[in-house]
């Protein structure tokens, strides 16, 4: 596959303080002034201002991309900063898309930011996409990655989409309506999402910042080809990065066929499932509060309190008096002879996830009066022990 078209008409021109800033692509041949000007016409947004948007955000603006839009919802954690290096300590509680802007101005004041801090879902994705050339999607969670593929197929929008967990990232191009014939979206890849709980996320799996820069530098490098028409895009192409191996893998991916057309947007939560049915009603009446659990606590109750994280989240903060018994080992059934038949059973996990799918199996093996803590170990940090590092 050769280039595509160039993705963006060029402006009319670039000042001499253009021409100054950015000398250094325009005596690349490939680039030069026309791609320049390309590159200042475009309008890219960056869905979500973390770990993948971050180095974008920060590269696309260097480069002279000339209209950045932002999607974040969410503010500035400590937690954060340790991946997410547009962001600084002065700027934890700050939303992320204003943080991100006020980085952006320093980087190359001549970039104009457009914010969108309200969550992205089915009501204003295909608003908010149509005021821009390309997208790039860097988020975490499979209900947005399906939200941002349908609604950039049904605006004919090409996207950059990314992805990263702990030593290892992904990158491809989608454009259903790629002006070679060939175009893929996400479902030609990913037809239907994991089942829940199966794949964790980053805040349950962790992730090595710095794998963050090198993702995100291709994505960009990605948007960059698409917006001038230069190189081989890597669209029909995903690149799988292995940092611990230092390999780069080529998979190539081919339409499928039984790939059903997309002409309207779903309830992606529901369609993904945060949680499985099974867990969602296992929760349903069978969760306790963190006050609640502090009752158990003071009023002397007889109950066991299990952790069903991996130990090296036990590691880093544990409720005291809780026992580790990993989610994994409860659903295969194998440590359902552990737990104690003689009294009530409290699950906790990180913020609820996890104990309500071992909630459910628990309850399916016939300990019925099981309950699981509500927001897990976070949510008793937050609320009743604040000593207790949070992760």
């Amino acid at each position: 596959m050769s280039a595509l078209p160039p993705l963006v008409e060029p402006a009319a021109e670039l000042t001499k303080d253009e021409v100054a800033r950015y000398s250094r692509h325009l005596i690349i041949p490939d680039v030069g002034v026309t791609g320049q000007k390309r590159l200042k016409n475009a309008k890219v947004l960056v869905i979500g201002a973390g770990g993948l948007g971050s180095p974008a955000l920060l590269y696309l603006a260097a480069a002279g991309v000339g209209t950045l839009g932002i999607i974040d919802f969410d503010v500035v954690d400590e937690s954060n900063l340790q991946r997410q290096v547009i962001h600084g300590q002065s700027d934890v509680g700050k939303l992320k898309a204003a943080s991100a802007q006020e980085s952006i101005a320093e980087i190359n004041p001549l970039v104009k930011v457009h914010l969108h801090t309200d969550r992205l879902d089915s009501s204003n994705a295909l608003e908010i996409f149509e005021q821009y050339d390309l997208i790039l999607d860097g988020t975490d969670n499979f209900a947005t990655r399906y939200l941002v593929n349908d609604a950039a197929v049904i605006l004919g929008k090409p996207y950059v989409w990314g992805s990263i967990f702990r030593f290892e990232g992904q990158v491809s191009v989608f454009w259903e309506d790629a002006p070679n014939g060939k175009g893929l979206n996400y479902r030609d890849l990913y037809p239907e999402p994991p089942p829940p709980g199966m794949v964790p996320s980053c805040a349950e799996g962790g992730v090595l910042g710095v794998l963050c820069a090198s993702i995100g530098s291709i994505m960009v490098t990605e948007a960059i080809k698409l917006i001038t028409g230069i190189g081989e895009p890597l669209l029909g192409r995903l690149i799988s990065y292995d940092a611990l191996e230092m390999k780069y893998r080529e998979v190539k991916i081919r339409k499928d066929p039984e790939t059903p057309k997309i002409t309207e947007l779903i309830d992606y939560e529901a369609f993904c499932g945060v949680v499985s049915d099974e867990a969602a009603q296992a929760a349903s009446g069978s969760t306790i509060t963190p006050a609640e659990l502090k009752a158990k606590f003071d009023n002397g109750d007889n109950f066991a309190l299990i952790d069903v994280r991996e130990p090296h989240e036990y590691e880093i903060v544990n409720i005291k008096g809780a026992t580790l018994i990993p989610k994994d080992r409860i659903l295969s059934g194998e440590a359902l002879a552990e737990l104690p038949q003689d009294k009530p059973i409290v699950l906790h996990c990180k913020s609820g996830a996890r104990s309500a799918e071992a909630l459910a199996a628990l309850h399916a093996a016939g300990f019925k009066d099981a309950t699981h803590l509500g927001g897990g170990v976070l949510a008793w940090a937050r609320q009743i022990d604040p000593s207790l590092p949070t992760y």
